[in-house]
């Protein structure tokens, strides 16, 4: 069984027989001056090693209050962290990490279009083309591709060329999946591009074998799934699509 936690916009825990995933986490009020969500960090059973991903440094999908967690919240915890995150040597020592070699060791900094083994798992990472990077991930038998910011996006005051620009960088990445059979993906779908919403969905389940898509980045804009769902091109994957209608909600998936 393989249990999903949408705690909010990006962020999600994998739970697995034997390992967690938590990816993008922040808390609720980071962007209080936007919005403000209402994710929960869930229970982490004791008994399973927690890996933590941070796909880039923005407010949305990175919070150094990740790193008190290994003395509060779980005490087998490791950090995947994109490179562009910076973590002042003022900050482990405030959080009581000073010359702590050991939690020093728990953090893997990671660049683009890179392999890397920690422990049990292996980990691709594509480039992002907003920053940081995207995640594919082996663990416990299973492939999850987790985006970050990796997204076709289409901000039409910034032109037709930043846009095809955009949409070839994104192209080129997710390519890097091609031949790959994904079982949980956690895609971009942005209410913000108006139009051009769907452009990064169609192409990567036109293009990638993939069981199970979760949207992310919707600013809690739910309805945007079920208007993705009727379109046309959308026809052949909408069961393939999870409905989101709140944070906090969690699926049960028999492998």
């Amino acid at each position: 069984m393989i249990k999903v936690t949408y705690i909010q916009h990006s962020s999600y825990l994998v739970e697995l027989d034997h390992t967690l995933l938590l990816f993008d986490y922040f808390p609720p009020d980071a962007l209080s001056d936007r919005m403000v969500f209402g994710g929960k960090i869930p229970a982490f059973p004791q008994d399973k090693k927690l890996y933590v991903f941070a796909s880039h440094r923005h407010r949305d999908h990175w919070t150094p209050e990740v790193l008190a967690w290994q003395k509060t919240r779980h005490p087998d915890i490791s950090y995947i962290l994109s490179d562009d995150i910076h973590i002042p040597r003022d900050l482990l020592a405030r959080l009581g990490h000073r010359g702590d070699r050991e939690f020093k060791k728990r953090i893997h900094r990671v660049s683009p279009v890179s392999v890397y083994r920690i422990d049990d798992l292996v980990i691709q990472t594509l480039r992002s083309t907003d920053e940081g990077v995207a995640f594919y991930i082996e663990a416990e038998g299973l492939h999850i591709y987790h985006a970050g910011d990796l997204h076709w996006w289409n901000w039409g005051e910034r032109g037709e060329l930043y846009c095809e620009t955009i949409g070839r960088a994104y192209k080129h990445e997710v390519n890097r999946l091609a031949g790959k059979h994904i079982d949980l993906a956690f895609v971009v779908l942005d209410p913000r591009m108006k139009e051009g919403f769907s452009y990064g969905m169609d192409y990567f389940l036109e293009h990638i074998d993939c069981d199970l898509v979760f949207p992310c980045h919707l600013w809690r804009d739910y309805d945007l799934i079920e208007r993705y769902k009727r379109l046309p091109q959308a026809a052949n994957f909408k069961d393939k699509i999870v409905d989101l209608t709140q944070e906090n909600m969690i699926f049960e998936i028999e492998e």
